[in-house]
């Protein structure tokens, strides 16, 4: 019966990322969102695919800037982006570990490690880097605390998820069978789950950007991305100026611990009796 839903899943997944991939070529969102919503749908099926028409579609023409304004769908797009990204890392730290035979902490800090570096300096602060004025020097030091505190949350629901499912699912540590990335997809929605009200704190706190509506250049215009706000970026990471920003309540150091407690209670968790 398992592998019947699990094979459900995968073709469901399939028909999603087709829909997704196909339909986000006509919405006016930035480049790097829109693959980030192919990747999510990869990672988490028909709930990618739902959140896209939910979140970022545009339901008519001309609507994208006004329908994306909504703070939870500008929360959406940032725990969407996260996850995107830091999900590619992941997903060959878990790979990786299981050719090398790693296990416990070893595969989490591996998982860790290839997840926020990819997710930091090439999905967050490389793919965004025109909108800090096109310096990848400044594009990494505006997403690191932002990329850190989400990835400490993603991490905080994915590692007690995997590993208790890997418990209790013959097969589930093996890359070559179909189990492995139906729990590792599993893991990566709880993890998007765990993550969001963080964003929606980054978001609210102009620490990171949200939904992007990107249109073609007309009469000599400029494609022009939206901040967090329903208003053009300037300055900062569509939305984000941590440089500017008022200071955030509470501060950025509170979270900052509160996100590793949260790292470490979801390591706990993963690894009790």
């Amino acid at each position: 019966m398992l592998d019947g839903v699990i094979l459900l899943w995968f073709v469901l997944a399939a028909l999603a990322v087709a829909f997704v991939a196909i339909d986000i070529r006509d919405t006016p969102e930035s480049p790097v969102l829109k693959w980030g919503f192919v990747l999510l749908t990869a990672y988490t099926g028909v709930v990618g695919a739902f959140l896209y028409v939910l979140g970022c579609r545009e339901p008519l023409p001309g609507t994208h800037e006004e329908y994306t304004a909504a703070r939870w769908r500008q929360t959406l797009g940032s725990t969407m982006h996260c996850v995107a990204g830091d999900g590619v890392g992941i997903l060959v730290g878990a790979v990786l570990s299981s050719l090398l035979g790693l296990t416990g902490l070893a595969e989490v800090a591996l998982e860790y490690l290839l997840g926020f570096g990819f997710g930091w300096t090439i999905f967050q602060a490389l793919f965004m880097r025109e909108a800090a004025g096109g310096s990848y020097s400044v594009a990494l030091r505006r997403t690191f605390i932002p990329e850190l505190l989400s990835m400490n949350l993603l991490m905080a629901g994915m590692v007690p998820t995997a590993m208790t499912l890997r418990r209790h699912v013959d097969l589930a540590a093996d890359p070559a069978h179909a189990r492995f990335w139906f729990v590792m997809s599993m893991a990566l929605l709880v993890g998007f789950i765990v993550a969001y009200p963080m964003n929606w704190w980054l978001v609210a706190n102009h620490l990171k950007h949200g939904m992007m509506t990107v249109r073609p250049k007309e009469a000599g215009g400029m494609a022009m991305p939206m901040g967090s706000d329903g208003g053009a970026a300037a300055g900062g990471m569509g939305g984000m100026t941590m440089d500017k920003a008022d200071k955030p309540s509470p501060s950025v150091a509170t979270m900052t611990v509160l996100s590793f407690v949260a790292l470490a209670g979801g390591a706990a968790l993963a690894f009790a009796a």
